[in-house]
């Protein structure tokens, strides 16, 4: 795969993950077993209270096609068929839900050295076209996500982020709705002795809401 900025959905990501990823206050297990044939299935459940979810997954690759089905606790068939590079830098990716038959969708992906566009649409008469499109480098990225609701004319998601990576430092800013809620996530990290990463004095994200009067 290409490196470069990745795609909008990447922005703020590595600095909610250092706050949150490991936090799980729920009971939660998985288990994942191979067939001979390649096929993992993997099957997971989670306690929330006195509710019990669980779903079985698998997950098939055949060259650069990779398959995902999955059913869960209300008898839905979540199914992603991904094909990785058909052309460099290029990945399409093809889901549906079985019984909605609103929920099809393909989406297209394209990440360069210096960019990353994200294009998606619905199956449906009048569909929500999704856009995402982000400039930089490693370092530094710059991007916006939209979304335009075909039915009504109307843009439904405009949204924008920056982001910095360093080897000491994490941050991201967010503008949802591009004025309605802005968050900054900051990490500050530093190299010890005794580990090789260990978060350090600033760590924390901070949103604002706006509303227009």
């Amino acid at each position: 795969m290409v490196k470069g900025p990745g795609l909008y959905s990447e922005i703020g990501k590595k600095a909610r993950d250092l706050l949150y990823k490991d936090y799980q206050s729920d009971h939660k297990f998985t288990v994942t077993t191979y067939t001979s044939a390649g096929v993992a299935i993997t099957s997971s459940g989670v306690k929330k209270g006195e509710l019990f979810l669980a779903d079985v997954s698998t997950q098939l690759k055949n060259k650069n096609i990779t398959t995902d089905v999955k059913v869960d606790t209300n008898s839905n068939l979540f199914t992603t068929i991904t094909v990785d590079e058909p052309a460099p830098g290029l990945k399409s990716i093809f889901s549906f839900i079985v019984p909605d038959q609103r929920s099809g969708k393909v989406e297209l992906q394209y990440q360069h050295e210096y960019a990353g566009i994200s294009t998606g649409i619905g199956f449906t008469a009048n569909p929500i076209v999704n856009f995402s499109g982000v400039v930089g480098n490693n370092s530094v990225a710059l991007g916006t996500d939209l979304s335009f609701d075909t039915a009504t004319g109307n843009f439904t998601k405009c949204n924008a982020g920056l982001s910095y990576t360093h080897t000491d430092l994490i941050a991201s800013l967010t503008l949802v709705g591009l004025v309605d809620c802005v968050t900054l996530c900051c990490i500050a990290l530093k190299h010890c002795s005794y580990a090789s990463l260990c978060l350090a004095a600033l760590s924390g994200c901070i949103a604002l809401n706006y509303k227009g009067s």
